[in-house]
Parts: structure tokens; sequence; C-alpha cells
């Protein structure tokens, strides 16, 4: 089909590297100048996106680590910059799906860099960008990095070493806040902070530099793990129990041993991941010693029938000493206090939804990338570029609303089907979008004149169109210009 063909052309058009990257770098660089923004802080984050396309040795469909739960399908990887608060894409790399994350970030910022040409920016990323070598990338640079240290980095030994203090009542905590819609501050997470020196040492030269390590507590997080950990300790007591019960039953193993019974019982605490928590003690009955005679070369001998079971409780002190310990993540910047507080850190590091979201739009709604059907590199490239064009469309669609309602102090009703009294001051573009169902273009054919007609808009439809800047009969001309629309449309 034609349709076919020419969005084949754009795809095609799309994949050429050097073009691509001049047109992005080009993009970025005009909306920043239109709409005045000052950038700040970006975000750096990849994502995979499976598709039912055969692997070839050196094609992007790669089988790897799968963000989509999907091992059983090859992928291709994203790496994906975005300006924060928006989640307005500066960059997007496309690379075969068992690349490791680690050595995308440095290449993924270097290139914002060009885009954006000054320095001072903040970088936030996930554990894998704490790469001493993209620390140190970043460092040199003149820009600044907020990412936590993965649990390779910080082991249990070591967590366990920075929250002594807190446990020991040694350690003063800071209190972070965040506000609500409503402007009701909640407690989210306690923390406090110290510096360290590091170093890295390349090829005939080393660097080396100040980095603040922030440890911190989420406290929702910790009340959740509290709750896991709770729920593992009944059921490794449950089934410990069961160890006993089973002792009678038919089909079931008679365990005759401390040690059987022992081994059984590490399993399960193993299993259950509550080590050192549990005090579990063996007591070994006779039930029975029943004389046997000489047999041949057998000595008699007299034979005795164990009964073995176990006591379980719970180690109160250990476990408290566990949950002192929950919800604890460190964190690295080399940012100063005066520019970036311990509190701003934190709430930088938790809009990591903002990026998040646009792999969601992606992947899901409106744009529905997944699962991908193409088989062609060239065209997979192509087609999940003109998707980000389409990503940077609808940030800046809910952003335009978003900033004049703030500046208007006023809400937006009638977004939400069954609920129209409801309001808000942050509509989603999808919402937005929405609310324009239902919009025909109806064509009146009658002694060889065709006359067009749209349908009349609503209030709340008006509205948005307003806030989007647009002019109030932006909608009526297209009655005037459909006769152009309609042959466009009429085409196969």
């Amino acid at each position: 089909m034609e349709v076919d063909d020419r969005l084949a052309s754009v795809l095609d058009a799309l994949s050429d590297d050097e073009q691509w990257q001049a047109f992005e770098r080009e993009l970025s660089r005009h909306l920043i100048r239109v709409y005045d923004w000052r950038p700040g802080r970006v975000r750096v984050d990849s994502t995979t996106i499976s598709g039912y396309v055969q692997p070839t040795p050196d094609g992007l469909f790669q089988f790897g680590h799968s963000k989509d739960h999907r091992p059983d399908l090859p992928q291709v990887k994203l790496k994906l910059s975005a300006l924060d608060p928006l989640g307005l894409p500066l960059g997007l790399t496309v690379v075969s799906g068992e690349r490791a994350d680690d050595g995308l970030y440095v290449p993924a910022i270097h290139q914002v860099q060009q885009t954006l040409g000054q320095a001072g920016l903040v970088y936030v990323g996930d554990g894998k960008m704490a790469a001493l070598a993209t620390r140190a990338y970043v460092q040199q640079s003149g820009d600044f990095y907020l990412c936590p240290l993965s649990g390779v980095q910080v082991s249990e030994a070591t967590l366990r070493r920075l929250v002594a203090p807190v446990q020991a009542g040694t350690q003063p905590l800071t209190t972070i806040e965040q506000r609500s819609e409503d402007e009701r501050a909640e407690a989210i997470a306690v923390g406090y902070e110290y510096t360290q020196q590091v170093s890295l040492k390349q090829q005939e030269h080393s660097v080396q530099w100040d980095e603040r390590v922030l440890v911190i507590r989420s406290l929702k997080l910790a009340q959740t793990h509290q709750a896991a950990l709770h729920e593992r300790l009944a059921k490794a007591q449950a089934e410990l129990e069961r160890v006993n019960q089973a002792a009678g039953k038919r089909g079931k193993k008679v365990l005759r041993q401390v040690q059987e019974v022992r081994e059984v019982a590490e399993a399960i605490v193993r299993r259950y991941r509550v080590e050192g928590l549990l005090e579990i003690q063996y007591h070994e009955r006779i039930v029975s010693e029943r004389p046997v005679r000489r047999s041949g070369a057998r000595a008699a001998a007299t034979r005795v029938e164990r009964e073995i079971s176990l006591r379980v409780q719970i180690n109160r002190t250990a476990v408290a000493q566990a949950e002192s310990c929950l919800g604890w993540h460190v964190y690295v910047t080399n940012q100063p206090a005066e520019q970036l507080s311990l509190e701003q850190a934190v709430l930088a590091y938790r809009g990591e939804y903002v990026i998040e979201r646009g792999f969601g739009r992606l992947k899901g709604r409106p744009l529905s990338v997944r699962p991908m059907q193409l088989t062609s590199d060239q065209r997979v490239t192509g087609l999940l570029r003109l998707l980000s064009l389409g990503l940077r469309v609808l940030c800046l669609l809910e952003y335009q609303v978003r900033c004049q309602l703030a500046e208007q102090r006023q809400d937006l009703a009638g977004l939400y089907a069954g609920n129209p009294k409801r309001t808000t001051r942050r509509p989603t573009s999808e919402a937005l979008l929405k609310a324009f169902k239902g919009l025909h273009v109806t064509a009146l054919t009658q002694l060889a004149q065709t006359v067009f007609h749209v349908t009349p808009l609503s209030a709340l439809q008006e509205r948005i169109l307003a806030l989007l800047g647009f002019p109030s009969d932006v909608y009526a001309k297209l009655a005037l210009s459909s006769d152009q629309l309609a042959f466009k449309m009429s085409e196969p």
C-alpha cells in the first residue's frame, strides 16, 4: 500500500545516524530556546523492547537481561536522556539487546553535553551509572552526578557499619519531607551525609575529587521490608513446626538423628532468608529400647528408637537489629551541599519516575511500540526515533497546559469519566487528548456541491485549546479546509 511505502520511506530517512543526530540536537536546542528553559538536571536511563524476531549474529535484536520480563524473546535496548522535570527527550540511542548498561552512560552524557553546550548540569541515573569510570568522566567534564551505589559497591557489612551510629544514637538524622498537591508536608525519609575522597587511575594520570555520600532511609520502604520480614519469619516458623508434625505421618521420612533434623531446619531458614533471627533448640527423646538377639555374624545389641523434635523462638534482639537496617540506601554526588542539599538530593532522585513514565508511554498507550514486529534493523531504529518525536509532543502538551493552569491558579474539571466535578492542576496528555474523542468531520453532498461540518466543541475542549495557546477559531477553520483534508485522507 502507498501509505506503507510512505511510512517505510520516513523510517529509512530517520535511520540515518548522522542526519538524525544533527536533527535531534537542533530540535532540542530550538525547544529550549523557544520555551526559555534553563536546563539544570538531566535524567539518564535505559529500557528494553522485545519483539517476535529471529535474532541474527550482528543484528539489533539479541537475548539479554529483559526489563519487560520476557527473557524468551530477543530485544533491543534504548538509552534515553531526558530533561528534568518535563521528561522531554534530549537524546535517544538504540543499541543491540545484549549490551550492558554500564558502558552506555558516558556516550549518552556526552551526547547531551554536545547538545546543550553548557557545564554544571546534574546527571541523575540508577546504580549502573555509579560505575567509578562514569563518575570520573562527569567530574572531569565539569558536571555533577547523583546516583545510588549498587549492592556490589555497598556490601551488607558496610551498610551495617554506616547504620551502626544511627542505632547507637550518636548520629543525628535529617528528616526529608515531600509536599503533596494539597501542600501537606509528609516525612518520607531520614538520613545523614559525610564526605569521602575518590580517585581513579587513568593511563598516565589519576583523577581525584571529593564526593558526598548520602546515607538515606526510606520510611515507606522500611515499613514494606519490615512487613515482608515478619511474613518470612511466620512462614519459616510454620514450616519448622511441620517438621515436628511430620514425624509420625505415613509416607514421611522419619528423622532419627539430630543432625538430620538440623540440616532440614537450616535449609528452611536459608530459604526464607531469616538466618540468625530464629533460635532453634533440638530435643532428643528415647521412644523405645528393644533387645536384638544375636544372628550369625551379627552380635546381640539393643535397638534404640529416638524421637527428635525442635523448638523455635524468635530472637527479638536480632530481629530489632535487622529491622533497623531495612530501607537504607547509599547515594553519591559531587555537587556541593550549597547547590544541592541532602533533602533536595533525595527529592531529585525520587523524580526518577519522570523518565520511567516516558518508557511506559513508548511501550504502552499511546505510542505502543511493544511488541515490536519489524525485522529490519534500519526500520526498527527509524521507528523508535519517530516515536521519540511523539513522546516529545506528549511532554510539551502536558507542560504547556500545566504551566497555564499554575499561572492562572486554576483547576481543570471534566477530564474524569463518571466524576465531572473532579478537578486537577496536573492533567496528563493522555487525558487531554481523550477529551477530544468523538469529534467528526461530516461531508454533505447535494447538487454536485459538498459542504463540510465539524462537531461543535464542548466548553472543556475550548478551554484546553485556550490553555494550549491556540486561536479560538483554529478548529472551526477545519470545515473550510476539509476539501483538501478529505482528498488526502481518501488516499490508499
